[in-house]
């Protein structure tokens, strides 16, 4: 593929709700432009963008798929992206490097929830808008409720330039807006210019003016000769609508239907003609002095990787975009976030699974290096000897989270090594480890997103595990005070024997999980052994009377006791004070605690009332409600984590996926008496099976 200056680059992301066809107009778009020669089915997992066997095997999009596209002399460099929000980190990855973007919608449904998402992610970058109403050859495709479904949510700069020829199953060309001229579609999606049907020019007329006026907005010297009547020639409307797209105050419509091919060309002109090259970029040198890159060829390198292939066979593939600078093949490049220098190898131009060697990436261009060693998703790859850092990705947190265990002896031993390279892969999945069940936790974004990371584990590194919800790290304490509990251990062996003899003080210490103090007097305790009284007590405190749990919240005092001054020892004094911990435990009625989330719920104000009527029936405290000036409400309640385990799922099924989250630990309560009673019982259960 041959190099274009970044005057002659487009980066292009393709965006949408799952189902609308994104994939399916890539496909058309390297049909049409005769870069492949038979067109693939998602239903076949035959499209060069779904090359992942996740993919093919599941008919979605999983991963982010770099597309480029040779045509009229540019280069187009096309990011279809998946539109599931289980693997929205692969959308904030390519909302990163693109200039502009192409939001999706089925002609037959309208704006749905994905849109939505996708429109405020490229409006919080500030990025050039397209709509494009896809599936028009769709039975029920109405283009008129799926343009007013748009000007209801995103509002009125959302003007068509496209009016489609005929609907359904008769679509068959466009007017122009722009040029007030109509086209019909020939073989392979080629565009023969027909006259304007007489029905739709009043239509035309009055979307015209609309886009006109919005074209001249954008330049003062055309708005004046707008207002003062004068024709406003073609090239300089042309010029207005580039400038207006660019600045976010229209937001253009096409019509496309992606699986005959139909608007691929036209929609590939207008990024051509319309959308914006690669422009300057903000960094911050080593010495914090912030610095703006132009896209030169000479310039200091700076490069964003954004997103990270693990292969088991070659390696890492590290997708990266050139803001400034030129990449070259067998090169040195700094990466600041890490304080090392990477070795660069071959460069490629990646197609979907193709990749294309190439000796140079220059700016504004899209890339690929494989097996470095020290650079991951969101890092700057610079000029050594004028080190910049580029802004990185800030992907969304994990809120759904399985516990995960081997198979086999040889799946123990490899399973650490695959779950760190699934997350050099995937930047949105989280590994941890719950230190009081031994659980490794796995986090991310959804269970589909959880079972695809693991099938891709099994498959790509030979790893089986199975999964499950993580056990609740309850624990236990104590609910009233008792005093001078006594443990006496005595024991003869035969020459030294063992004699330890302890009176505790319990008490319930909301405020800390633990203190020891000692009132001892006159020696009945000598002190070198009161050390070892509190190392039994915290040994005792490991495990609880109840279930096992570890024991938090209380207050020990040694008050009294006695020694023997030949068979007295640390040991004894330590396992009668863990054995006096135990009994004074069962005697201060023990309770049984549960974790605590803070829960921040935000949601279209319709879905309010159902939202918290679930949170009620999940024995929620709500803390209050806070309504903005989107419509939108933000619920914070503090919920027991039994309760929320799978909320990432409810949730999305209660608001039809518009509703989000965040959830962190907030404190430990005590669990109602009838629901203690079966979680003792079940743990009891459990640990006797585990036992035997």
């Amino acid at each position: 593929m041959k190099q274009y200056p970044a005057e002659r680059i487009r980066n292009v992301g393709l965006f949408a709700h799952g189902g609308a066809g994104k994939t399916s107009l890539t496909e058309a778009f390297l049909y049409a432009t005769r870069t492949i020669s038979r067109m693939g089915r998602v239903e076949d997992g035959t499209t060069v963008s779904d090359w992942d066997p996740d993919e093919q095997k599941r008919r979605i999009s999983i991963t982010l798929s770099v597309i480029p596209i040779e045509w009229r002399e540019h280069k187009v460099n096309l990011i279809d992206t998946p539109g599931y929000f289980d693997f929205v980190g692969e959308v904030h990855s390519a909302i990163r490097v693109v200039d502009a973007v192409l939001i999706l919608m089925d002609a037959t449904v309208g704006v749905e929830v994905g849109t939505e998402h996708v429109w405020e992610l490229a409006a919080a970058r500030r990025l050039p808008r397209a709509l494009v109403i896809n599936k028009m050859d769709r039975e029920h495709a109405n283009f008129s409720k799926a343009l007013a479904s748009a000007h209801s949510a995103f509002g009125s700069r959302v003007i068509p330039v496209q009016i489609p020829i005929g609907q359904e199953k008769a679509f068959r060309g466009f007017v122009d807006i722009l040029t007030a001229s109509a086209y019909e579609y020939g073989e392979n999606g080629a565009v023969v210019s027909v006259p304007v049907p007489d029905e739709l020019v009043s239509l035309l007329d009055d979307y015209r003016t609309q886009l006109v006026e919005a074209a001249c907005e954008s330049d003062e010297e055309l708005t004046l000769r707008y207002l003062e009547g004068e024709t406003i020639e073609l090239d300089e409307l042309r010029r207005g609508f580039r400038a207006a797209f660019a600045a976010g105050t229209i937001v253009p419509v096409f019509v496309t239907a992606a699986t005959s091919v139909k608007g691929a060309l036209p929609l590939l002109d207008a990024v051509v003609d319309f959308f914006p090259a690669p422009s300057p970029t903000d960094g911050v040198r080593s010495n914090g002095q912030s610095v703006t890159l132009a896209p030169d060829p000479s310039g200091p390198l700076a490069a964003v990787v954004f997103k990270t292939i693990a292969d088991p066979f070659v390696g890492k593939l590290s997708y990266f975009r050139v803001y400034s600078g030129t990449l070259r093949t067998d090169s040195q490049a700094a990466v600041p976030q890490r304080g090392e220098t990477e070795r660069i190898g071959q460069l490629f131009v990646v197609r979907g699974r193709e990749q294309m060697p190439v000796g140079q990436i220059g700016p504004g261009d899209i890339g690929a290096v494989a097996k470095l060693q020290v650079a991951r998703t969101g890092d700057t790859l610079t000029d050594p000897t004028r080190p910049v850092v580029l802004p990185g990705i800030q992907f969304p947190e994990p809120v759904f989270t399985v516990a995960v265990f081997p198979r086999t002896k040889t799946d123990l031993d490899k399973m650490g090594t695959a779950l760190h390279r699934l997350l050099e892969e995937d930047p949105t999945l989280r590994v941890g480890r719950e230190q009081q069940t031994g659980e490794t936790l796995l986090s991310g974004l959804g269970e589909s997103h959880i079972q695809i990371a693991l099938d891709r584990m099994t498959r790509k590194f030979g790893v089986h595990v199975d999964y499950s919800l993580p056990r609740i790290p309850y624990r236990e304490t104590i609910s009233v005070p008792v005093r001078r509990i006594e443990y006496k251990h005595k024991k003869q062996t035969g020459g030294h024997g063992q004699y330890g003899h302890v009176f505790l003080d319990l008490e319930p210490l909301p405020d800390a999980d633990f203190e020891f103090h000692e009132t001892i007097v006159g020696g009945v305790v000598p002190k070198q052994f009161i050390p070892a009284v509190e190392k039994g007590v915290r040994e005792a405190m490991e495990e609880g009377v109840l279930a096992g749990y570890p024991v938090v919240n209380v207050k020990v005092t040694l008050v009294d006791g006695s020694y023997h001054s030949v068979d007295s020892s640390e040991l004894s004094f330590k396992i009668a004070a863990a054995q006096a911990f135990r009994k004074g435990q069962a005697a201060a009625k023990p309770i049984l605690l549960e974790p605590i989330m803070k829960l921040r719920v935000t949601v279209p104000d319709m879905y309010t009332g159902d939202v918290m009527s679930d949170l009620n029936g999940k024995r929620a405290h709500v803390l209050g409600m806070t309504p903005d000036d989107h419509g939108r409400t933000t619920i914070e309640a503090l919920v027991p984590l039994a309760e929320v385990q799978r909320y990432a799922t409810e949730l999305r099924s209660l608001t039809q996926g518009r509703g989000t989250f965040r959830a962190e630990f907030s404190h430990y309560q005590p669990v109602p008496q009838h629901l203690a009673e079966s979680i003792i019982q079940q743990t009891r259960v459990r640990q006797t099976a585990v036992a035997g």
